[in-house]
Order: structure tokens, then sequence, then C-alpha cells
């Protein structure tokens, strides 16, 4: 914070504020001052009002309403018993794997990747987050007009608990892989083998290092906690990496069980028909993935000595050994393969509201959220060293309202552009009709306006590049020359 005033003093104030404040009121003292004030207010009634202003301001849907959480670390955090502060600053579930530094949970709540509700707390789990989350959301939505069986919740698989499916309305999710009814719904689908072809569903062009993905899905029921839900088992053509080579574990850890069990085998010297036992025992236990195909082989035992000046050897008994083969067991293996790939979004949403490819769809666009928590960046925040409750509460929803008008501009960039059925120049000049926040702020790095008194003047012309940008967020040129008055 104390970094403040040195970075106002070379932005252009007028710009960014309405009116060129000096830069010495962004002082460390100051902006505590304003932290302090944001959490009297406070900080879910602000970000509230701002979410539900910025729905009606740009026309946002809530049809689907996103949600998962993240972690961000406190450090030299010095307790105190506020019991004015929401933000519970405390140790608990640390996704960063940090369990000795104490912490605090931004939850959001977004559609298309823009927060609607934040909420921090250290010691809730996410599963107990969502259940929370459901409590809070509707009312916000509310304001909005919007009724709670208007919009479904998508959220990843930390809802999948008893007391969250008691609770939820319409909601899309990931069924863990560690419920049985989960390899079930898999199993089912992979030998009905009645497929829905989806191909590729994202939203932007493939490159060398990450080839698009082509989906197919096929829906199934499963059974949790007494009440039966729809299973929308998806297939992966990019196989899940860590279930395959989990899967290549799993072969050669079988691989070396057949081996040392064949081994075994063919050491035994055996009568015919202790031979012919022995050999259906080993035939009949099987590893995972292989098998053992033993045969009986005549040994012919002879006498000690030198045999005969007639080269001939008459056997004196006949022994028997095992003979074993080891064999895949093929169609095992394939059927785990495509298991590989496969996983499985569960859903209470009628067949008449969305059916498998619209549930997929929708649950894809969750990566938007993930994008979000971007802002755990070494450059944004990493960690924060405010000691005070109240202030590290005010801080998160400062990042929350920049996140919120980050994600906006993205917005409006790419209805504009999409409205217009145009492009904007990417990285590396190639057109693009989905620019990022990031970009449009690395496009207009060093723009530089020169202040004569009253003048205002442009130290050089806005390049073409810089002038589709604008259009895009629908921001006149003369911005920089004739900055909006603040409200």
């Amino acid at each position: 914070m104390y970094h403040l005033e040195q970075a106002f003093s070379d932005a252009d104030r007028a710009v960014l504020l309405g009116q060129a404040l000096p830069a010495g009121y962004f002082s460390d003292d100051n902006a505590g001052r304003v932290l302090d004030h944001l959490f009297e207010t406070g900080t879910q009634r602000i970000f509230s009002a701002l979410s539900v202003a910025a729905m009606d301001r740009f026309a946002l849907t809530a049809k689907h309403v996103h949600f998962d959480t993240t972690s961000v670390n406190v450090f030299d955090y010095a307790n105190t018993n506020d019991a004015q502060a929401t933000a519970n600053i405390t140790y608990g579930y640390s996704k960063d794997k940090r369990p000795d530094l104490k912490h605090f949970i931004s939850m959001l709540c977004v559609e298309g990747g823009i927060p609607i509700v934040g909420k921090e707390d250290g010691h809730a789990s996410t599963k107990k987050l969502i259940t929370g989350c459901w409590r809070r959301s509707p009312a916000t939505l509310r304001e909005h007009g919007v009724a709670e069986e208007a919009f479904i919740y998508v959220a990843d698989s930390a809802m999948v608990t008893e007391e969250n499916l008691a609770r939820a309305g319409r909601f899309i999710t990931r069924l863990p892989a560690t419920y049985t009814a989960c390899e079930h719904a898999i199993l089912k689908a992979i030998d009905a083998d009645h497929w829905t072809q989806v191909g590729c569903i994202a939203a932007t062009p493939p490159t060398k290092r990450r080839p698009a993905a082509s989906y197919r899905v096929s829906e199934q029921s499963v059974e949790l906690y007494g009440t039966s839900y729809r299973a929308i088992v998806v297939h992966s053509s990019a196989h899940d990496q860590r279930r395959q080579k989990r899967l290549e574990r799993e072969l050669a850890a079988s691989l070396t069980a057949i081996t040392t069990q064949a081994k075994a085998c063919e050491r035994k010297t055996l009568l015919l028909a202790d031979a012919q036992a022995a050999a259906q025992e080993a035939m009949a236990q099987p590893s995972a993935y292989h098998r053992l195909q033993v045969s009986v082989l005549e040994r012919p035992r002879y006498a000690r000595g030198r045999p005969k000046r007639d080269g001939v050897r008459t056997p004196i008994a006949m022994d028997y050994v095992l003979n074993a083969e080891i064999l895949e067991d093929e169609p095992a293996i394939e059927r785990r393969r495509k298991m590989a790939g496969c996983f499985v979004l569960l859903s209470n949403v009628a067949r008449d509201g969305a059916d498998g490819e619209q549930i997929l769809r929708t649950y894809k666009e969750q990566y938007a959220i993930e994008r979000n928590f971007s802002l755990k960046d070494d450059q944004i925040v990493n960690a924060l060293f405010l000691k005070r409750p109240e202030r590290i509460e005010a801080l998160g929803l400062i990042l929350l309202i920049s996140l919120l008008i980050w994600r906006l501009m993205e917005q409006v960039m790419r209805s504009t552009l999409k409205a217009d059925e145009t492009t904007v120049p990417g990285w590396d000049n190639k057109p693009t009709c989905r620019p990022t926040a990031y970009l449009l702020t690395w496009t207009f790095r060093g723009v530089m306006v020169l202040c004569m008194g009253q003048t205002r003047r442009l130290h050089q012309p806005l390049s073409p590049t810089q002038q589709a940008f604008l259009r895009a967020l629908k921001i006149p040129e003369e911005r920089f020359i004739h900055p909006a008055p603040c409200c």
C-alpha cells in the first residue's frame, strides 16, 4: 500500500478518476482509512449493490450461476476478537497446501466469468461454503427479479454431499470418481455403446500444444442418498492424463504379479494328475489385466550315468511340468482405457430443460470462474500482509470489484465484436473475436497524454489496433483528451 502514491503519480488520474486528484491523496494512511470506511459500510452490502447494478446496466443473464472457491494466504496475521468482522481469517482448509499459514477463502458466484457474490471464510471447506452460497445467492438474484427456479447452479464435485444435494435447487455438477455410482454409470455407458456425438465445444481455436478435444455423451441414471439423478457420462478424446498414468501403473503391477505367478508354476515338477490340477488352478487365478495359458509338458527322467554307445537313452520315468504363457486381457484393458477418458456430470435439471449436450456445454463454462483466480498471481495480490481482519475483508472487496470491472470489459468487447461480426488484432496480430482484458491493457501500454494548463492532447495518435479496441469497448477516442467527469 505504501507504493500507491508513487504508482498514481505516474498515472493519468483525470482519465481514471474523472478529475486530476493530487497523487498525495493516495498515501498509505488514506488508503487504510478508505478500507475502514468500506468495512463500516458493509462489504457484502456494497458488492451486492454493485453486482445487481452491473446485471441491470449490462443486461447480464443469470440463467447459469457458476461457483468455485480459492484461498489467499495471510502472513504475520495477529489475532483479534473483532465481533464486527465477517471475514473469518484463521487456519483451515488451504488449497495452496499451506496449513501453517492463516488464510481466507474468496467465494465467487459468477455467470459468464462475472462475479456477483463474494464471501470470505478461512475455516470452512468448499463443501460447506456451497451450502452457504445457496442460502445467500437466491436473495441477491431476487433483487434483480430472478426467481430461484429460473437459474441453474453449476459447481465442481465438492458440492456432492448429502446435505448439499438435499438443499439444492436446479444444479449441474461433476460426480466424484470416489463414488461407486460414478464407475457404474461409466461402465453402463461403455457396455451400451450408445453415444451422442457432440464434437469440439471449445470457444477458442486449437493450437499445436493444446489440440481441441472432441466429446460424446451418453445419459444414464444414478441413485445417491435415496434420490435418483441424471448422470451424463462424457467421453473426451483428450484422455485424462492422470487417469492414463494410473492405468499404466495398474498394467505394470498386473504384469509383475502374473510374471511372478508364471515363474512359480514353471519351477514345479509334478505327477500328471497334479500337473493338470495345478494348470487349471493357475488359469483360474488371473491378475487384473492378464491371464495365464498353462499347458502340461512331459519331461522324461533318465537313469544316471553315460548313455549307451548307440546313443539311445531309455527314460525310467515321466515327469510333468507346466508351461505358462502370459496373455493380455485385451477387452478389459480396452474397457479401462475408455473409462479413463470418461467423467460423469450429475444433474437434476429436467430432460426437457436441457439434453446431455446442453448440460455438458453449460458445465464447460466453469473454466471462466477458474480464470478469475488469476487474481492470486504474485504480481496482483499473492499473499496479504494486512493484519486487521476488517481491512483484509475490505481489500477482498476491492479485489472482487476489480475482477468485476475486468470481466465486464471483456464482456462488452466480445458482445460488440459478435454483434458487428468483426475482430480485433490479438497476440501476434492474429484476429480474434474473444479479446481478453489483459490484451486490452497491454495494447494501451505507453499511451502518453501531454497536459499544458487546461489543454490535453495525445503525444502521438492512437494506432489502428488501439482504435479498434476502443470501438469494441464502446469508448470514444476523445476520452483521453476530454475525460468524463466523476459522478
